[in-house]
């Protein structure tokens, strides 16, 4: 047996011929204690077992190898060597990582014309999430992104790596028309060619297409033609084309951007028509137990298939659903790719002035509202650029604390002037409430509140009475009381709406688009629904406990008359 002990003591003598020393040991390693598994059936092929720690530990050191030699390359040493050692460990690992797969896979063409590495910052995460969906940790993937960042294309790349780790297992893919998927079908064909620009047939030597159907948008991968199935590796079919008997999925249900568009989106029949299609068109499609369901799409509705599918598997823990908004918390760009690929920050925000706030939230921060039934409305909002030049009458703040984990703490600073009230600050933040107690005390004192009512059904008291020592501490003056919240939620938020617009002016949308926490608050508010579920409420609730504390008097505030004209 081999010292396999050699393979760290190489790769730390920082030498190209240490290293090639190396990666030769890794490739034994994996060997040792490998056997082969013979299948029963055309779907059960024979398998390869590797020993796991072995197995573990060559492509751990695999990566390390990977690492230094990329770091060889950078310092200018033994750079072809060292080149063609690092697309080596890539290669060795490619058949099981998925990452390495799309590296590989692409070493032969250009930089600037190549898809994934250019990208690879920005979607390491999905293809982190998928490498779990394909090891079997996960039933249920969901990944949303914007259109244009390169999600389809990703997913066509994990359909080849999928294809290749079992070519005998139907995978298929759903969208919402023919000519998307016959697109996919080409791509698929141009990744699969052995005399192409894709170095798949490295990857899975031996493997090929054997069979197509371009008019049923079918491929067969195999060894030679006697692999040819009637279910084919893919199969592609549009929602809604009848499946019965034509397609079948025993390894993958990749369903890509079943909504077609912004007039379904806005239809709750025809959303509810979509759903009925998927399930009886494609999920049904599904056959035995190891059959995993990957989606992949811009979200267009809380009620498309994705949006019901987060709601039914939330707290399934094989299930995972994973958003990537265009925009990242401080209002840049998270994919602005290199060689003008994406989405610049100037692009977006452009972009962002001139759609709709539903439709941006939807497509391009994956944050979709249901336009029916919203009770606040942009258009509706009352909105400022400057405080008025005179003293405010008062300045008063509440705070609504967190409870649960998602939840927030949000506090809204008010600036009163006669019986209009000037939200000129707000805490919106779900961290922890160690934090959230020292930053409620200083806006307090920085903003100079003079009142301030914190309210909770749970934990409130204890708060207030933390907030107000480190208020003292910090020398401020705002008399802090506290008010158990009794009343149902939703008919709070709904029945002291109409007081929120007439009273409250909020702060024009070009003061806040950097101010993270104020445009959350904002987002939350606009995206408060009538009708259905919504996954944060705290903003638009605080606003109603603002409502009921004024209107009261104990705020020691003008009371506020409806105005009439």
């Amino acid at each position: 047996m081999k010292n396999w002990n050699l393979i760290p003591k190489l790769i730390a003598r920082d030498d190209p011929y240490s290293l090639q020393d190396a990666f030769e040991l890794c490739r034994e390693l994996e060997e040792d204690g490998k056997v082969v598994v013979v299948g029963k059936s055309i779907t059960d092929r024979d398998a390869t077992v590797y020993d796991e720690d072995n197995f573990r530990l060559a492509h751990e050191y695999s990566k390390q190898i990977r690492a230094a030699a990329n770091k060889m390359v950078k310092a200018g040493v033994a750079s072809d060597l060292m080149i063609d050692l690092y697309y080596r460990t890539h290669l060795f690992d490619a058949p099981h990582y998925f990452d390495s797969f799309c590296v590989y896979i692409e070493k032969d063409r250009e930089m600037s014309k190549q898809f994934y590495v250019p990208r690879r910052k920005q979607l390491l995460p999905c293809v982190e999430a998928l490498q779990d969906f394909e090891e079997g940790k996960l039933d249920l993937l969901g990944i949303s992104e914007p259109p244009g960042v390169g999600k389809t294309t990703l997913a066509e790349f994990y359909l080849a790596w999928t294809s290749g780790r079992n070519p005998f297992l139907p995978n298929l893919i759903g969208s919402h028309n023919n000519a998307f998927l016959e697109g996919v079908y080409g791509e698929m064909l141009r990744i699969f060619d052995p005399e192409g620009e894709y170095r798949f047939s490295d990857v899975f030597p031996g493997l090929s297409v054997i069979s197509t159907n371009a008019k049923n948008m079918m491929i067969g991968v195999g060894y030679d033609k006697a692999d040819d199935m009637r279910f084919k590796t893919l199969e592609f079919s549009s929602i809604g084309s009848g499946n019965a008997g034509k397609v079948r999925a025993m390894n993958v249900l990749y369903c890509d951007d079943l909504v077609d568009g912004l007039e379904t989106a806005m239809s709750r029949d025809r959303l509810d028509k979509l759903w009925q299609m998927y399930y009886t068109d494609l999920r049904q499609r599904k056959v035995g137990s190891r059959c995993r369901e990957l989606h992949i799409a811009t979200r267009w509705s809380l009620h498309d298939v994705l949006g019901r599918l987060e709601q039914e598997y939330e707290d399934d823990p094989r299930a995972r659903f994973i958003r990537f908004p265009a925009l990242d918390e401080n209002d840049e760009s998270n994919f602005d790719y290199p060689y003008g690929l994406g989405y610049t920050t100037e692009a977006l925000r452009k972009q962002r002035e001139i759609m709709d706030d539903a439709t941006w939230k939807a497509l391009f921060m994956n944050e979709p509202i249901e336009r029916e039934g919203l009770l606040y409305e942009e258009s509706e909002l009352r909105r400022f650029f400057e405080l008025p030049e005179a003293e405010p009458d008062a300045i008063l703040a509440i705070c609504d604390t967190k409870e649960q984990g998602s939840d927030y703490c949000v506090m809204p600073v008010m600036y009163q002037y006669g019986q209009d009230y000037y939200m000129d600050a707000i805490i919106c933040d779900n961290g922890k409430v160690e934090s959230l107690e020292t930053r409620v005390a200083m806006m307090l004192v920085d903003r100079k509140v003079k009142m301030c009512r914190i309210e909770s059904n749970r934990g409130g008291t204890i708060f207030a009475q933390n907030v107000q020592k480190k208020v003292k501490e910090l020398g401020g003056m705002t008399n802090i009381t506290t008010k158990w919240t009794q009343s149902n939620k939703e008919t709070r938020i709904q029945t002291n709406s109409g007081m929120v617009k007439s009273h409250v002016l909020f702060k024009d949308p070009s003061l806040y688009p950097s101010n993270r926490e104020y445009r959350d608050a904002m987002a939350q508010l606009c995206s408060y629904s009538m009708m259905g579920k919504n996954k944060h409420d705290d903003v638009p609730d605080v606003l109603a406990m603002f409502i009921d504390w004024v209107m009261s008097g104990m705020a020691n505030t003008v009371t506020i008359i409806k105005r009439p004209f």
